[in-house]
C-alpha cells in the first residue's frame, strides 16, 4: 500500500500547452501490476490537496528489478518530471549472487534553472525534447564514489530524464550488464560503452582493476536529433582504502533465456511515430483528439513492429508487459546487437529515426486499460500516446 497525497499548491494556471497546473498522480514505471482500479492507473487524476491510497499486488513482478515512479498525467507529464517529481523503485534479487557487492542505485537527471526555480518549457523544447545544462547524479553534480582498489560493485541505474540521452563510459573500465529494465540477465555482459534512453534502466557491476587513482564515468556524444551534442562528466570514481579481492560472477539468473516461441501465427501490429504540425502521432492520431486504440487479449503473445517516421530517436515504453526485443533497425550498432541477443525484458526501447524495432509481447496476468507512448515526455504531451486494452 501507497498513500498519496498531492501537496502541490493549488492554482489556476495553465501551462503553455492549457493544461491546469499541478493535477498529478502516479505511475510505477516497470511494474508488471495491475493497471486498474487504486493500482498502476494513470486516469486517475488528483487536485491540490486530494489524497488516495494505491495498492499493489506485486506477486507477479519479476525480481531483481530496478523501476522508478513518476506523474502521468497527460500535458503535464513533461513539466513536473523535469522540476523533480521521480524516484527509484528497487525490488530486491530472488537469487543471493549480488547480495554481497557494495550496491549503488544512481538516478540521472538534468535541470536548467531561471533563478532557484526549474526553467519554463517553450513550445520548441516540446518538440526537441528538454535539456538542461546542469547534469545530476541523485541530485549532485559530479558527485565522488569511492571504490577500493579490487572491489566490485553494483550500480542500478535509472534515467528519469524528460528528454536527455546517455551513452555511458566509465573512464579505462568494463561495465558488466547483469539486468535491464525487467530482469536479471543469465550472465555478465561486458561493456564499455552503453545508451540509456530516459526511461530506460540497467544493472550493471564495475570492477576496480585499474592502478589507483580517479576515473570519470561520462556521457558520450549522442546525437538522437534535436540535441545538444557533448560528453557530460556525471561522476568520479576515486579509488580508496585497503585493497580486496572481488571477482565478477559467471552466472546471475539460471532462468533468464529467450523463448522460443513461433511467432509465424502471432497477432501483428504496426505503429507509426510521427511528429507534424507541433503534435506528436501514433498512427496518424494525437492523443488529445483520438487516441490510438490497441485491443489485446489476456494470455497470448503479439508481434509489435514500432516504425519512427521521424528524424528524431524516439523511446517507446509501454506500460504493465515487458517485450522481448527482435530487431532494431538503424541506430546505435551496438544498441541494436547488445538488446537483440540477451534475455532481456524491455519496458522502453529505443527506436531510432527513420528506423524500426520489433518487439515480442507478453500480454499477461492482467485485464484493464493503460497506455504506450514516447519517453521523451514532452513528446506524450503533445500526443505522441495511444490507449491498450486488456481484455
Amino acid at each position: 500500500r501507497v498513500r498519496f497525497k498531492n501537496a502541490l499548491p493549488a492554482t489556476n494556471e495553465t501551462n503553455i500547452l492549457g493544461f491546469r497546473k499541478n493535477v498529478t498522480n502516479l505511475h510505477t514505471h516497470g511494474w508488471h501490476v495491475s493497471p486498474s482500479g487504486n493500482a498502476d492507473n494513470i486516469f486517475l487524476h488528483f487536485e491540490p490537496g486530494e489524497e488516495f491510497l494505491f495498492e499493489y499486488d506485486t506477486s507477479k513482478q519479476e525480481a531483481g528489478t530496478l523501476n522508478w515512479y513518476h506523474p502521468h498525467v497527460h500535458g503535464l507529464v513533461a513539466e513536473q518530471l523535469w522540476g523533480g517529481l521521480a524516484g527509484a523503485l528497487v525490488v530486491e534479487d530472488s537469487y543471493d549472487v549480488l547480495s554481497d557487492y557494495e550496491t549503488h542505485v544512481l538516478v540521472l537527471k538534468d535541470i536548467s534553472l531561471s533563478g532557484s526555480e526549474p526553467a519554463s518549457h517553450s513550445r520548441s523544447d516540446f518538440m526537441r525534447g528538454k535539456e538542461g545544462d546542469i547534469v545530476m547524479v541523485n541530485g549532485q553534480v559530479n558527485p565522488v564514489l569511492p571504490m577500493r582498489p579490487g572491489q566490485v560493485q553494483r550500480w542500478r541505474i535509472v534515467n528519469t530524464s524528460t528528454a536527455r540521452y546517455y551513452k555511458l563510459s566509465l573512464e579505462n573500465h568494463s561495465m558488466y550488464l547483469v539486468g535491464t529494465d525487467a530482469n536479471l540477465l543469465d550472465k555478465p555482459y561486458p561493456l564499455t560503452e552503453i545508451l540509456v534512453t530516459p526511461g530506460e534502466r540497467i544493472d550493471v557491476l564495475v570492477r576496480a582493476d585499474q592502478p589507483s587513482g580517479r576515473y570519470k564515468l561520462t556521457s558520450l556524444p549522442y546525437s538522437r536529433g534535436g540535441n545538444n551534442v557533448q560528453t557530460v562528466t556525471l561522476l568520479t570514481v576515486s579509488y580508496e582504502g585497503n585493497s580486496v579481492v572481488e571477482a565478477v560472477p559467471s552466472i546471475i539468473n539460471p532462468d533468464a533465456e529467450r523463448p522460443a516461441i513461433d511467432t509465424a501465427n502471432l497477432q501483428q501490429r504496426s505503429l507509426v511515430l510521427q511528429m507534424r504540425m507541433g503534435r506528436g502521432l501514433i498512427n496518424g492520431h494525437d492523443f488529445e483528439v483520438d487516441p490510438y486504440v490497441i485491443d489485446s487479449e489476456v494470455d497470448t503473445y503479439e508481434i509489435w513492429r514500432i516504425v519512427n517516421r521521424s528524424m528524431m530517436d524516439h523511446p517507446f515504453h509501454q506500460h504493465t508487459n515487458p517485450a522481448l526485443i527482435l530487431r532494431i533497425n538503424g541506430g546505435d550498432p551496438d544498441y541494436a546487437s547488445l538488446y537483440t541477443s540477451i534475455p532481456g525484458w524491455k519496458d522502453t526501447i529505443n527506436v531510432p529515426r527513420m528506423g524500426s524495432v520489433e518487439m515480442l509481447v507478453p500480454v499477461r496476468d492482467f485485464t484493464g486499460r493503460t497506455v504506450y507512448h514516447c519517453h521523451i515526455v514532452e513528446h506524450e504531451d503533445i500526443g505522441m500516446m495511444g490507449i491498450w486494452e486488456f481484455m
